[in-house]
C-alpha cells in the first residue's frame, strides 16, 4: 500500500483542492491482492487505489473516463502471432503505469 501511494505522490497523479457545492465528488478505495506462485505459495501483496466510477453522474464527462486494460480477444492474437512465428514470449509487470497525459481541465 506504501508503495502504491508513494509511486501516486510522485507521479503527480492528483492535486488537493477544496470542493466546491456544484463539484460531484468521486470517491475511491483500496483493492487489496495476493499474488501466488505457480505452488499456491505467497508470491508477493498488491495493493491498488481505484475511483468509485459508480459515483459518476451522466453528462458530466461521464462517457470520457475509462480504464485503459487488455480484452482477451488481444491477448489471444498476440499469443497466437507468437505461436505462428516461433516467437519467444516474456512478461512485464509495470508498477502503476499512467497512459495519459496531464488534463488541463477539472475532472468532476
Amino acid at each position: 500500500m506504501s508503495a502504491e501511494y508513494n509511486a501516486l505522490v510522485s507521479n503527480d497523479t492528483w492535486e488537493l483542492v477544496c470542493p466546491t457545492t456544484a463539484t460531484n465528488i468521486v470517491g475511491c478505495k483500496w483493492i487489496f491482492r495476493i499474488k501466488r506462485n505457480f505452488n499456491g505459495s505467497i508470491d508477493r501483496y498488491k495493493a491498488r487505489l481505484v475511483a468509485k466510477g459508480f459515483h459518476q453522474r451522466p453528462g458530466v464527462n461521464y462517457l470520457e473516463t475509462f480504464s485503459p486494460v487488455i480484452k482477451p480477444t488481444t491477448i489471444h492474437l498476440v499469443l497466437s502471432l507468437v505461436v505462428a512465428n516461433r516467437l519467444s514470449l516474456r512478461q512485464l509487470d509495470i508498477n502503476n503505469a499512467f497512459l495519459q497525459g496531464s488534463l488541463s481541465e477539472t475532472v468532476s
